[in-house]
């Protein structure tokens, strides 16, 4: 039962598993729905998708089985025995309404009766449908003028499929992202502790609390819990770095929202001596990348975004940069960095797919110890993961 549907999920890459699959046939064994395609739909994306991320995937599943099906009677036909249906419609009427069905001639009898019914209704609709359209045709769709049928009657339009009107590609991982959604992918590296005032109420305590003194309330309260975590992020500016402003816009917003802790500084292509915060004052305000190694401690995170596309040169030799004299290469910083600090990631903007082709991507990558990842969601969270292990 729903294995093809199953299967399709997986198809479109929606990562659904047996056990949600018999939560769904239980679901309809029950009649949690019946019989109607939009609140089977519903019901199936509420048990077979554990993450909104994956909802536009499962649409585009949904709208691919079920293409063209407007109620769930072919579903039902095709899953569900004649047998049993016949049992359990029996099963549900009473001697009388029995006897008064098998002297219309029996259950098929009543069926083709329905059907026959229903051919008929749908025959006149499409006539009305006909006459309304060419109703149109006339004047009738000029204000305030008839036609000679009458005022002209719109076309019937029929509301779009929940499932094709895609509300929530923005949610895939593979897409480029927004601030929000950066937000949901960063919350990946948190590490709470309670430091600060008691402000919060300790639910647990009062209660332990409450019961040693017999019954009193004795009220306990305790610090909040706040992600304690410390970021260092470097950000790449100018340059092939302009295509990307955007979404390192984007990712810096959202950055400075979840991490409380968090120091900031500019770089152009790669890591050299300095570094600084205000691009306006670059050259007069630099800030000396040793004073940033000594200044904060090893237990930082240390995030770079940048493309990574420039000259290998410009990595492994010393003058190599394009603005200054850099009396050390830029590889010689960067392994500081991982001798400094216990994790380090590299966010490219990039698409993945075109990093082989570029002989500094995989530099860089190799110098970072493989700890590169794409700036989309999935790229994200996998990036935070490594930093939080």
């Amino acid at each position: 039962m729903l294995i093809n549907f199953f299967l399709t999920l997986r198809k479109y890459k929606v990562p659904v598993t047996i056990r949600e699959l018999m939560d769904l046939i239980e679901a309809l064994k029950v009649r949690v729905v019946y019989a109607n395609v939009d609140d089977f739909y519903l019901l199936s994306r509420t048990c077979m998708c554990k993450d909104e991320k994956h909802y536009d995937k499962f649409d585009r599943a949904f709208s691919a089985y079920f293409k063209g099906l407007e109620d769930l009677h072919g579903l039902l036909e095709s899953l569900i025995p004649d047998e049993w249906l016949r049992h359990e419609f029996e099963k549900s009427l009473s001697p009388e309404e029995l006897a008064q069905i098998e002297s219309l001639g029996g259950l098929e009898k009543l069926i083709e009766a329905f059907k026959e019914a229903k051919e008929e209704a749908e025959r006149k609709e499409a006539e009305k449908g006909k006459e309304g359209k060419e109703g149109e045709e006339g004047e009738g769709d000029q204000p305030g003028k008839k036609g000679p049928n009458g005022p002209g009657k719109g076309k019937k339009k029929k509301a779009k499929k929940a499932w094709d009107q895609r509300q929530y590609k923005n949610l895939d991982d593979s897409v480029e992202l927004g601030t929000r959604n950066i937000k949901m992918a960063l919350r990946r590296l948190r590490k709470f502790a309670r430091t600060g005032k008691d402000e919060e109420l300790d639910m647990d305590g009062t209660i332990r609390s409450t019961a040693h003194n017999g019954g009193m309330l004795d009220i306990r309260m305790r610090p909040e819990r706040k992600n304690t975590v410390k970021v260092l992020l470097f950000l790449d500016i100018g340059g092939s770095m302009d295509a990307h402003v955007k979404v390192c816009e984007e990712l810096f917003s959202a950055t400075r929202t979840e991490f409380k802790h968090l120091e900031f500084f500019y770089f152009h292509n790669f890591i050299y001596e300095s570094v600084w915060k205000d691009n306006r004052r670059r050259m007069a305000e630099r800030m000396p990348t040793f004073e940033v190694l000594n200044k904060y401690a090893h237990d930082y995170k240390v995030v770079f975004v940048g493309d990574a596309t420039m000259a290998p040169y410009e990595i492994t030799h010393a003058g190599g940069s394009v603005e200054h004299w850099n009396e050390e290469p830029g590889a010689a910083w960067m392994e500081r960095f991982m001798r400094t600090y216990d994790k380090v990631v590299w966010i490219n903007p990039t698409p993945q797919e075109t990093w082989e082709y570029s002989t500094s991507v995989g530099m860089t990558q190799e110098l970072v110890g493989g700890q590169m990842f794409p700036l989309t969601i999935r790229g994200l969270e996998e990036g935070m993961g490594a930093l939080s292990k």
